[in-house]
């Protein structure tokens, strides 16, 4: 006998993804960064900063403005200190728990067995970094040769391109940084002899990260959850029965999903956070998912010429009231945070008008600033032209409260 799915309104999903991803109900701060990394399962890394790099944003958006040291020690451990996390390929390049190491051995095989790469790599490279960690210690690209040939970006060094190649193999490990410059080990001496093992099969490996994915995300279509660690739909296919997730048919949605069970036994309920979200956030980090949950149309313009950007360089989504109700491209100048250019309202009528956003914006604008260090905000552009004033001095009045310790 087959089980009918459990109906949920199109509300009900958005709450439950939204609890599910930290931004409903009250945070785990005794947790902190730390927790944030462990409960999301992957936060994507990224070479953009503008406020600050987006691996930063993730447990901002979460916890508020914690210090940004904090979150640096949540994700690389100090020299000689155990590990905590590791640099791997999931959703994309993530900083991933330290405990997921065995779960990523299907990758690992994968890697090993690909027969095409995007470099060449030397004869002997690959020995000679190996032999250079064992014999010198942990090393960054540059200490084992310089990590290009003197080129573009892309132009990497033999001894670049065979680090990374055994990174990727999983015969070296990153878990720490300096400098955003990645330091390189080897796997025995930085994972956990109880983790460093590639004992499980490729489907038990799956299973879990389809599981984790489940309940990083509440709820999700068969491309929600495989996409979460990119994983392919075949190996989705191949598990998903035995992964026991339920059934479920939400509103609106069209295709058939699937929710984590702990996120169906009670209503997600408590505050909702007001926050800028990182463009690479895993609450949005997937379009087509976050134009289903929220009616927000979400792309990146950092990579489209100037000319043709609609929203901004590092347009940044708002969120508030659980809604995603506008879009700020961020600046620093000194002790000035600088709005861009601001689109306010949502993508579909009634969930945010520009005016109703006015002040959640102004509050995210304004929280933004204090964990930067800003002590002003200017907002240069706005969409529609004349909220731009009322915006600046609610931004303004909100953030001298924050900076005299007054609640906003």
């Amino acid at each position: 006998m087959t089980t009918q799915p459990l109906p949920l309104s199109a509300d009900e999903a958005r709450r439950i993804a939204l609890r599910a991803q930290g931004l409903l109900g009250a945070p785990d701060r005794r947790a902190g960064a730390r927790g944030v990394l462990r409960h999301l399962g992957a936060v994507q890394l990224d070479t953009i900063s503008v406020l600050a790099r987006s691996h930063e944003l993730v447990p901002y958006a979460r916890l508020g403005a914690i210090g940004r040291q904090a979150v640096e020690s949540a994700y690389w451990a100090p020299p000689e200190a155990p590990a905590h996390a590791f640099e791997y390929w999931s959703h994309a390049a993530c900083v991933l728990p330290v405990e997921e190491w065995p779960h990523f051995a299907f990758r690992r095989r994968a890697y090993r067995d690909r027969p095409l790469w995007g470099h060449e790599m030397p004869p002997g490279a690959y020995e000679k970094v190996l032999a250079q960690l064992r014999d010198e210690g942990p090393l960054t690209a540059t200490e084992l040769g310089g990590a290009k040939n003197g080129g573009e970006w892309w132009d990497w060094s033999g001894s670049k391109v065979a680090v990374e190649r055994a990174l990727t193999y999983g015969d070296v490990v990153c878990v720490r940084r300096t400098g955003w410059r990645r330091v390189y080990d080897l796997p025995e001496r930085a994972i956990p002899a109880e983790l460093l093992h590639d004992d499980l099969d490729d489907l038990e490996c799956v299973r879990h990260l389809i599981r984790l994915a489940a309940r990083s995300l509440g709820v999700g279509t068969r491309s929600d959850l495989a996409d979460y660690h990119r994983l392919k739909t075949e190996q989705f296919d191949a598990v998903i029965e035995d992964c026991g997730l339920v059934r479920v048919r939400v509103e609106g949605w069209g295709k058939p999903a699937w929710a984590d069970p702990q996120a169906l036994e009670s209503s997600p309920r408590g505050r909702h956070r007001t926050t800028l979200l990182s463009p690479f956030d895993s609450l949005i980090w997937e379009r087509a998912r976050a134009e289903r949950l929220f009616g927000f149309s979400h792309r990146l313009e950092a990579y489209v010429p100037k000319p043709k950007r609609v929203h901004g360089y590092f347009a940044m989504p708002v969120l508030s009231g659980g809604r995603l109700i506008a879009r700020v491209d961020p600046a620093r100048e000194g002790t000035t945070l600088v709005a861009r250019q601001i689109t306010l309202g949502g993508d579909v009528p009634g969930t945010a008008t520009p005016r109703k956003a006015v002040e959640g914006t102004a509050k995210a604008l304004a929280e933004a600033a204090t964990w930067v260090g800003c002590t002003r905000v200017r907002v240069d552009r706005v969409d529609p032209p004349e909220l731009r004033e009322p915006l600046e001095r609610e931004a303004t009045r909100a953030l001298t409260a924050r900076l005299e310790g007054a609640e906003v």
